[in-house]
């Protein structure tokens, strides 16, 4: 029998570098605080779900106080830490602050219809927007206990793990994430239909989970390799926005990257399939 010589010159493992999470600024404790603070009272809510389920009102008043009540709890929080500061709210709307460079733009419940309906995803996602830049992000799914976080120029983290972007390059391998035109589907928002028969052809598979924040968590984590929606607020994207981009991946308007709070079509995924996916959109959506 032949003997097996190893080099010692030539490992069999490579080292694995582990970055240890950096201590997050005081803004983002605010946040992860508040966060965990309204996922208390929508946990308890959402348990309660399932038995509203047969009654003959349904959930949907019990859910609209519930988004509310964690709203409530988010903005007290960070008022607290941060009165100065403005708010761009999903439910409570705009509060303007003394500091007027800065402000919390705010998604107490991002899935509403899945959180109505029982089905375990939806999160929390808060962004801090200063002088019209989102420097720092979250989104925590609670039902997981996923808390996705990110800074400016410091990376992307789950929990304590650092996260990038997937490196898969080819449409063929994709795993691609959209939202329905559920307001008005008939018309097809921005002509969905073709972006859908256009995409699909192209990918390995397509998903709608019905919670863009989670979505863009996602991709930041290389679940998906990337996502598109049309007519998406603020508060939907600000702090996923900036977990895609620290993670190593691009956020961008297709009608036009200057403007990402006016509405749109949002397209997110790592660079390579981020650009395949603008050529495959841009001749297919409306007005462009």
């Amino acid at each position: 029998m032949a003997e097996l010589c190893l080099s010692p010159a030539l490992p069999l493992f490579q080292p694995i570098e582990i970055r240890p999470m950096p201590l997050p600024s005081a803004n983002l404790n605010i946040m992860i605080r508040a966060a965990r603070a309204a996922a208390r009272s929508l946990v308890r809510d959402f348990n309660e779900v399932e038995q509203l389920q047969v009654s003959v009102k349904g959930p949907g008043d019990f859910v609209s106080r519930a988004d509310q009540a964690a709203e409530k709890i988010i903005v007290t929080e960070l008022q607290r830490a941060r009165p100065d500061y403005g708010f761009l709210l999903e439910e409570g709307g705009t509060i303007e602050g003394a500091s007027r460079h800065n402000r919390f733009i705010v998604d107490p419940l991002d899935g509403t219809s899945n959180f109505l309906h029982g089905h375990p995803h939806w999160a929390i996602s808060i962004g801090l927007e200063q002088h019209g830049e989102v420097t720092a992000g979250l989104v925590y799914d609670p039902i997981k206990d996923e808390m996705f976080t990110a800074e400016k120029g410091k990376g992307t983290y789950l929990n304590e793990r650092r996260l990038r972007v997937s490196r898969r390059k080819e449409m063929n391998e994709a795993m691609v994430a959209c939202g329905l035109p559920v307001l008005n589907w008939k018309a097809r928002e921005k002509g969905f239909s073709q972006q859908m028969e256009k995409v699909a052809d192209e990918v390995a598979g397509l998903r709608r989970n019905g919670a863009a924040a989670l979505d863009l968590a996602w991709i930041a984590a290389g679940r998906f390799e990337a996502f598109w929606e049309y007519g998406l607020k603020p508060w939907d994207l600000a702090g996923g926005l900036i977990l895609v981009r620290e993670a190593g991946g691009r956020v961008g308007r297709l009608e036009g990257d200057d403007e990402m709070w006016e509405p749109g079509t949002i397209v997110a995924g790592n660079p390579d399939i981020y650009d395949k996916m603008r050529h495959l959109l841009e001749p297919v959506t409306p007005g462009l």
